[in-house]
């Protein structure tokens, strides 16, 4: 059974990408990636105590560019069809992004600066959590058929 409900943005984020051709695929740069601001809006700001010495952060966000959901397709760096929820790609049933970034810190008591985010200028900010490495990290981790692709994959969105 589906049952529709709603998210609040909690804020805005900011990029220098304007288009979704321009923007990078799994927020991998070359350092330095660029400063991208988070806005908060004021009824949240609140919740943003705590977050001073911490180094990375999870953004969660809605990607409303995307394009159409597609289950399956083809992956440009290889041949087999793959399922969506088996990738990174951005064309999923619920158009949710989730980000990894560098936090850098605030740029007044509203303002997050972030690096190695992948989504474009004015995208909706739906929760902030700390990247927490004991729990976040997965060192034994394996990546399917993924693996073959690691270094080639942080580019490409898949």
């Amino acid at each position: 059974m589906t049952q529709a409900f709603t998210a609040t943005p909690i804020g805005s984020i900011a990029t220098p990408w304007r288009t979704i051709a321009e923007c990078p695929r799994n927020g991998r740069q070359p350092d330095p990636a660029p400063v991208c601001r988070v806005q908060v809006f004021a009824p949240f700001v609140e919740g943003l105590n705590g977050l001073d010495g911490m180094s990375h952060l999870i953004l969660i966000y809605w990607l409303e560019q995307a394009k159409s959901p597609r289950l399956t397709f083809t992956p440009p760096f290889d041949a087999t069809p793959r399922g969506v929820f088996a990738s990174r790609a951005p064309w999923r049933p619920n158009p949710i992004g989730l980000s990894v970034v560098r936090f850098d810190g605030f740029e007044g008591p509203d303002v997050l600066l972030v690096r190695f985010l992948d989504c474009l200028d004015g995208t909706p900010l739906l929760d902030i959590k700390p990247y927490l490495p004991t729990t976040d990290a997965e060192p034994d981790a394996i990546m399917g058929w993924l693996a073959p692709h690691a270094t080639r994959n942080q580019n490409t969105g898949a």
